[in-house]
């Protein structure tokens, strides 16, 4: 009788029985809070939490509890920290990854349970490809993209030949392997660097400065990124030899990086100054909670992963136990992204536009801005390598 007055009580709220024998809509949230990069994971933090807010933190009419782990930039805690939420929190989605590695050695956790797994920011190749899954979905990007769109506009600028820098770790590789695909030059000399914890770029840039390239092309995340462009400025390589980016000059880094970072072209799927209403409120809002601080690419990433779980929950009533009926729903996209037009190939990775931003002096500090669209309705270049179709 107790359990029939229940569900009738749901019904009469007007809320699914699903939702109602459910007292949060359960979210597990994997990044990295502490150490040099910690800004980065905080940020998505900062931006996913904006979103609850932005949905009265319900969805579907039930509260959203969020569970937050740090994986100390470290695979092998990031999968114990996944292995956590799966098993003893019952998490109904996790999100987050700010690292391929992390995320490579996480995602069979996730398969093997049948729990949804958005990743925010990380996108190796291999989940794009033959270990792309019904239950893996990124609002990021595949990490081949960014640099592919550098390595495009490398070729509008004349560029005949390039020398490449990237950290030894799986999206290193994949960032050399995406510029390397578009660019129609001559690569003269690359270098694979110690990560995470090399700070020093001194040998690097000597040996670039020695190939005589056109151009360099680097990828260099976080810390690693203000400390590389402040080096490439001080040795007399920003006036000698053109420099191009993937994710080395964001909101985080720049103020760090300031004159160095200006004039520096690199290109994102993500901006602050992109003009449709949803990104104008995410950005205004974002900085309103948080002075003196401004929203990066993976905080807008962060904060479409909470709209798009909200549309599944929302689209089904709350009933999370159907995961065909989820993954049909995460599929359509159907949510308004802070990128304007979004949708899901057959990999679940995004098919979207690349920006030209640069940085420049804004009042007294500095701001990246739209200078370009690169390339329009971008898809990567695995997804026919991915079984769904």
């Amino acid at each position: 009788m107790k359990c029939v007055l229940l569900i009738v009580g749901a019904f009469a709220l007007g809320l699914n029985p699903a939702i109602a024998q459910n007292k949060f809509v359960k979210i597990g949230f994997v990044s990295t809070f502490s150490g040099p990069t910690g800004t980065m994971g905080n940020d998505m933090r900062n931006s996913f939490e904006l979103a609850l807010d932005h949905l009265g933190r319900k969805m579907a009419g039930v509260p959203v509890e969020v569970i937050y782990e740090d994986d100390q930039q470290r695979p092998d805690v990031g999968k114990q920290k996944t292995d956590k939420l799966i098993e003893s929190d019952k998490v109904d989605f996790i999100v987050g990854y700010i690292w391929s590695n992390v995320l490579l050695a996480s995602i069979k956790s996730a398969v093997d349970s049948k729990t949804f797994l958005i990743t925010s920011n990380a996108g190796p190749h291999q989940i794009a490809g033959e270990q792309c899954s019904p239950f893996i979905f990124s609002t990021s990007w595949q990490n081949d993209q960014t640099p592919a769109a550098v390595g495009r506009y490398m070729n509008q600028k004349g560029v005949k030949t390039a020398f490449l820098l990237a950290p030894n770790y799986a999206a290193g590789k994949d960032m050399l392997a995406g510029v390397t695909s578009t660019f129609q030059g001559t690569i003269v000399g690359q270098e694979l660097t110690k990560w995470p914890d090399q700070l020093d770029f001194s040998v690097e840039l000597t040996k670039a400065r020695g190939a005589k390239p056109d151009a360099i092309f680097v990828f260099y995340p976080g810390a690693a990124g203000a400390q590389f462009l402040i080096q490439y400025s001080q040795s007399g390589l920003k006036g000698q030899i053109p420099l191009y980016t993937a994710y080395t000059i964001d909101e985080i880094t720049l103020p760090r990086q300031k004159d160095a970072a200006v004039g520096v072209p690199s290109a994102q799927e993500w901006v602050n100054d992109l003009p449709n209403e949803q990104n104008k409120r995410f950005v205004a809002d974002y900085r309103t909670k948080h002075p003196g601080l401004s929203p990066t690419f993976y905080g807008a990433q962060s904060y479409d992963a909470a709209m798009l779980i909200n549309s599944a929950v929302v689209a089904t009533k709350g009933d999370l136990s159907d995961k065909d009926a989820v993954r049909n729903v995460l599929e359509k996209a159907d949510f308004k992204s802070v990128r304007g037009k979004f949708r899901f190939g057959n990999n679940h990775i995004p098919i979207q536009n690349f920006y030209l931003q640069e940085a420049v002096k804004d009042g007294d500090g500095y701001a990246l801005k739209t200078v370009a669209t690169i390339v329009e309705d971008d898809q990567d270049r695995f997804h026919d390598l991915c079984p769904m179709k």
